[in-house]
């Protein structure tokens, strides 16, 4: 049976292969950062609007139950219309926050995750980055060393 011939990788090569996946690995860090970027100041903005619905629906819990016990008191068809005014708004907002809590919920996530991924491309970036530096460092000449001549 004869042997098969065994293709041995040329120098050139494996220098495009490594310097290759040195490039890909510093896009990656970096299509990372711009990626956590946006999700950030996406994420900023949702907190934004969460917290300005949470304050309108206490504005609104108060006012329903200020307008409700005014309607106890008297029952008139003004009172009446102003607290039914106040819950169809109030069931708005909510509406509005039950939209908002699983969109926050899920970029919440997905910047959990971008950040670990660029964590991870970063740190080993560096770390070749810092290996690169010691393998590419001239080699020291040495001196000769003087012998001491004895009289």
């Amino acid at each position: 049976m004869p042997k098969r011939k065994v293709t041995v990788m040329k120098s050139a090569a494996l220098e495009k292969l490594v310097s290759g996946a040195m490039g890909d690995l510093e896009s990656a860090s970096n299509d990372g950062a711009q990626a956590i970027a946006t999700c950030s100041n996406e994420s900023k903005k949702m907190l934004a609007e969460s917290k300005r619905i949470s304050k309108k629906r206490a504005l609104l819990t108060r006012r329903k139950k200020a307008a409700s016990i005014k309607l106890k008191k008297a029952p008139a068809a003004d009172t009446r219309k102003a607290l039914r005014e106040v819950e169809k708004e109030l069931t708005t907002v909510k509406r509005m926050a039950d939209k908002l809590k699983p969109a926050k919920a899920s970029l919440a996530e997905e910047l959990k995750g971008l950040k670990e991924g660029q964590k991870r491309a970063s740190a080993y970036l560096k770390v070749i980055v810092r290996a690169d530096k010691i393998l590419n460092k001239p080699k020291k000449k040495k001196r000769r060393r003087r012998v001491a001549k004895t009289v």
